[in-house]
């Protein structure tokens, strides 16, 4: 490896601190971040950003992790982009918590031309704008990048290296020959030097072609790619042995190579060497570890190699897909299983190990990589009945998320697919339906409690969903008004949800016994379940969950009754901050919890707060009016208020969800029209919104409302 010391000073000694290094193919961008991460004395993060790094939080993570050791810092990182996704909207508290690392880091992310995402780039670019002291990004890709260059370029933050920076000179031309064992004359290496380019691939294989007796290659980069494959043919496929190109044409399909895939992909028992000979003879077939374990193919070369499977043999692409499936499946690689899945078109497969495997990774906050999963399948021509279980999930998934329109929208399809056929872990898709139904409560307790019911006889006996069926059931007589019944399921739903490790449902299940006891006013028994429920969130950091609502609103509760305002302003914030996840997808719980705020406002002598959770409320019953006792309380409660003269909205607890949606976005980079396309909101909505917050929140300009939110603490 020539060693590319001008370029690497340039880049870790310049005062700016952003970098972007845009040029076509093989001009050394991987090569360079790689001679970056290795300076003495520097710490680093090096990401080779893939499709899967098409979410914010698996591109974030991997970030984190980078840093090393695990440290406080870390895993309030990742606490974060657990709770909160990674939007350009979660960067400002990501980087708070990042900037207490002791020493700055340089932050290298290679490949981001293979990031669609528009969420992604966003966030990569309030990162950007964010960095914190002393901390420097560098992006290498092969297109320019969607990042605020202008406003960089204006704070001279940015440094800009293109093909002629990359372009290699005659002195590092000379160093690569003697890699080879070459030394032409000066004339060679000029000619060299001018056909090229300077163009570092080019001059690698020219030296291939040297070291092996052949005269200087009449060859000119112009940049056109079928030059460029003609010419990788010629100088590096055809100095192979055709076992060997059969080897990288077959395993072309893999991102990163091992002996043992390999292996399972050609049904044969020498890959790890034929990967060692390669690497030691060919620089474009690269080592990803020491221990001589992982190797990747160089970009180009890759793509090349795909290109002729495609070409020469396109009925094996689905088969060595289908093998490397199976693989990495049978090896605990799951989501490159789940890839190679869906690459093969087994819909099958896909689908079988999807299932198990969607909600803990939306737990883990990586939304966008579970939507781009059920959006692909829904893509397909299928009814097999797994697919519906799939579909189910994908609905209560985007409930809790707060989207009630793309639940409503998987609803429908679990809905249309036969019922029939049972499910990996051995529910039956009969059951997974009948629990979404349940969860949805679109027709009253009466038909609640028999889905409830229905979705527990057929539930497998370790589904983790038992637990929420049996708080489903415990609802169904809640909102039937017998209070005793409810609570003995609810106990029953707790001990099942203990036994699950479901902490979220679990504090959940004691908020509602909290209400059962406070009803009929045994406080000392619903405090007791409260401050059980509020010490799980807490300690398992689940302040951002669709379930903590309740567990808040009620803990705000409590804490009126014992007198202390102080802690109730506290509870009710926090269960306020997650009112743009209660909608009529999940209707009981989320009126539950507004009720809850309600109460409390009114009891703050804050009529705002109480008149805006009452209005959600109202929004959830027009779809959802069949919903028992709660309607009699919203109707008494909103009699109550209407005896308390009526006054402007102000202050935060008046915000619309709507507004609460934006908050967050407001100390972000975005305009007001990026805004609106990550709202789905247009542009003129989005202004409106900003000026009733501007209003509410007594200030008159953005700028105003961000030092208002930061002085009340809600930029974290």
């Amino acid at each position: 490896m020539v060693l590319r010391t001008a370029l690497v000073e340039r880049v870790v000694g310049s005062g700016e601190s952003v970098v972007t290094v845009v040029a076509p193919p093989g001009y050394g961008k991987t090569t360079l971040l790689q001679q970056c991460a290795e300076v003495p004395g520097s710490r680093t993060v090096s990401v080779p950003c893939e499709s899967r790094d098409d979410d914010p939080v698996e591109l974030w993570t991997s970030v984190v992790l980078g840093l090393g050791e695990v440290t406080a810092v870390r895993l309030r990182a990742l606490g974060i982009l657990a709770m909160r996704g990674g939007g350009a909207e979660v960067v400002p508290s990501l980087v708070s918590v990042l900037g207490a690392v002791e020493e700055p880091v340089t932050v290298l992310l290679d490949h981001v031309e293979s990031i669609t995402s528009p969420e992604c780039w966003r966030a990569i670019a309030e990162l950007a704008l964010r960095l914190p002291d002393g901390w420097r990004l560098v992006l290498a890709s092969r297109t320019p990048v969607p990042i605020p260059t202008a406003r960089l370029r204006v704070q001279g933050r940015l440094l800009e290296l293109g093909t002629r920076d990359l372009a290699m000179t005659s002195v590092e031309v000379g160093a690569l020959l003697a890699l080879f064992d070459v030394r032409p004359s000066a004339e060679t290496t000029d000619d060299l030097l001018r056909g090229t380019e300077g163009w570092p691939v080019g001059l690698y294989v020219a030296a291939l072609a040297l070291r092996d007796g052949a005269q200087v290659p009449d060859f000119a980069f112009t940049g056109d790619d079928r030059l460029m494959e003609d010419y990788l043919t010629a100088e590096v496929l055809d100095r192979l042995t055709p076992q060997q190109v059969r080897f990288l044409v077959r395993t072309s399909v893999l991102d990163r190579l091992s002996g043992p895939v390999c292996d399972a992909l050609l049904g044969g028992a020498d890959s790890a060497r034929t990967l060692e000979r390669l690497a030691r003879q060919n620089l474009l077939v690269v080592p990803l570890d020491r221990s001589g374990e992982w190797y990747r193919c160089h970009h180009l070369l890759r793509d090349l190699l795909r290109a002729e499977l495609r070409r020469d043999d396109p009925g094996q692409v689905p088969l060595l897909h289908a093998r490397a499936a199976r693989w990495f499946e049978a090896n605990g690689f799951v989501e490159l299983a789940i890839e190679h899945a869906r690459l093969a078109g087994d819909d099958d497969r896909f689908t079988d190990l999807l299932l198990p495997h969607m909600q803990p990774v939306w737990a883990s906050g990586r939304i966008e990589t579970v939507r781009r999963w059920v959006e692909w399948l829904g893509t397909r021509p299928t009814s097999r009945p797994t697919y519906a279980g799939v579909a189910a999930h994908a609905a209560l998934i985007f409930a809790l998320l707060g989207r009630p329109a793309e639940a409503e929208r998987w609803t429908g399809v679990a809905e249309r697919l036969p019922a029939v056929g049972t499910l990996p872990d051995g529910s039956s898709v009969a059951a997974t339906v009948a629990y979404l139904r349940a969860n949805l409560c679109r027709h009253g307790p009466a038909t609640m409690r028999r889905d409830a019911l229905e979705a527990l006889e057929g539930l497998g006996p370790t589904s983790p969903y038992r637990a929420t069926m049996l708080h489903s059931e415990g609802l169904s007589h809640l909102l039937a008004g017998d209070r005793d019944t409810a609570d003995a399921v609810f106990a029953h739903a707790s001990d099942v949800a203990v036994a699950a490790g479901a902490a979220p449902l679990t504090a959940m299940v004691l908020a509602e016994r909290f209400l059962v006891a406070s009803a009929g006013d045994e406080w000392r028994t619903a405090h007791r379940m409260v401050d059980e429920a509020v010490r799980i969130v807490e300690s398992a950091q689940l302040d951002g969950y669709w379930t903590s609502a309740l567990v808040f609103a009620c803990a705000a509760r409590a804490a009126v009754h014992r007198g202390d305002m102080p802690d109730a302003r506290t509870y009710v914030r926090r269960a306020a901050a997650l009112r743009p996840l209660l909608t009529y997808a999940l209707p009981v719980v989320s009126v539950q919890a507004l009720l809850e705020i309600a109460k409390v406002y009114v009891a703050l002598v804050d009529p705002s707060g109480a008149r805006a959770a009452l209005q959600q409320v109202r929004q959830i019953l027009q779809q959802r009016p069949e919903l028992g006792s709660l309607v009699a309380e919203t109707t008494a409660l909103h009699e109550r208020m209407s005896h308390i003269t009526a006054s402007r909205a102000t202050g935060v607890s008046s915000l619309t969800t709507a507004e609460l949606r934006l908050l967050p976005l407001l100390p972000t980079h975005l305009s007001f029209p990026e805004i609106g396309a990550h709202l789905h909101v247009s542009r003129h909505t989005v202004k409106t919104q900003a000026m009733s917050v501007y209003r509410k929140l007594g200030v008159s300009s953005r700028g105003e409302a961000v030092a208002r939110m930061t002085e009340l603490g809600l930029g974290g």
